[in-house]
């Protein structure tokens, strides 16, 4: 599939890149005191690091004194970052708090985003001024009842939209996932949150598993997919983020959880290496389409496939009006 010739339409939207909201670019494990972390999100060079009091921020990767990158080679020094050509030194809001040499401090800062910090995973927001809504808890990521998360990036050449529409997609479900048909979906939407919810019926190994499942959507950039089944059930926390201004990122982390009988919670190993099988090569193949697809403004739709219109209504609102 990557081999195929591109065609220059596959990286055309009528649609801003970068939705206005909330986005997970880190779990929090990854941030670690006394490290600098660089990213590439947004179209933009971006650092992470802890202050003193532990609280993450995410700001510009450049010094704006001579535009060294502080994520190559600068380091965190009481809950500053110090820049590595020259030892200017920032706090977590970005300001400039020393410059070596100098006889007064300049009055110049790193540019970042509003962060949150829970269920694991470090938010910032997108968007003018501060954010007016926010991303809830998700209680299963610290609680004892599910497994360590299965943790799975893909990236492709996509708009972070068309990644959300997937989960609407309705006729999809019997090609990519082995649904008998496509399921009837019910959807909610409250502003910047959305729901839809329906069931998966397929065939696993020797079973026949009949799962609901409830997509909770905060936003552009998160959704929690909860699917409840006799067999298996699973918390997927997916986190659509633009990169730059051809490719996105998928992070998917599963939380399964154990089950309930204690004695037969040895079979947790069992149960994530059959829903790795399952699950993660699906997505890999979600994504090599998705790689290679243009976006159609005007889809032709099937009488059953009301998905994509209801989501595509309530995901203009992400965007800065025209």
């Amino acid at each position: 599939m990557s081999s195929l010739p591109r065609d220059p339409r596959a990286d055309e939207y009528p649609m801003p890149f970068v939705p206005y909201g909330w986005y997970g670019v880190l779990r929090s494990g990854e941030l670690r005191a006394g490290k600098v972390v660089s990213l590439h999100r947004f179209g933009r060079a971006l650092i992470a690091f802890r202050g003193a009091d532990g609280r993450a921020t995410v700001r510009d990767a450049h010094c704006p004194h001579y535009g060294a990158h502080l994520g190559a080679g600068g380091k965190v020094v009481d809950g500053t970052v110090v820049c590595p050509f020259h030892g200017w030194r920032f706090g977590v809001d970005g300001a400039c708090v020393e410059a070596p040499f100098a006889v007064r401090t300049p009055k110049v800062a790193l540019g970042g985003f509003p962060v949150r910090e829970h269920s694991g995973l470090v938010f910032v927001y997108v968007g003018p001024g501060e954010p007016s809504w926010e991303v809830p808890e998700i209680p299963e990521t610290g609680s004892r009842d599910f497994a360590a998360p299965i943790d799975d990036v893909c990236r492709a050449r996509v708009h972070v939209q068309e990644m959300r529409e997937n989960i609407v997609d309705e006729s999809h479900f019997h090609f990519i996932h082995g649904q008998s048909e496509p399921p009837v979906q019910e959807w909610r939407e409250d502003g910047p949150y959305a729901e839809a919810r329906g069931r998966i019926s397929r065939r696993v190994l020797a079973w026949d598993i009949n799962n609901t499942f409830d997509a909770f959507m905060y936003g552009p950039g998160v959704m929690v997919v909860r699917v409840h089944g006799p067999v298996l059930s699973v918390t997927a926390v997916a986190l659509t983020t633009p990169l730059d201004d051809r490719t996105s990122e998928l992070r998917m982390l599963y939380y399964l959880r154990k089950p309930a009988p204690f004695p037969l919670r040895f079979l947790t190993p069992v149960l994530k290496l059959v829903f790795r099988a399952e699950a993660l090569d699906e997505v890999r193949e979600e994504v090599a389409i998705w790689d290679h697809k243009i976006h159609q403004a005007r889809p032709v739709l099937l009488p059953h496939e009301k998905g994509i219109r209801a989501l595509r209504r309530w995901y203009a609102q992400f965007y800065p009006e025209q």
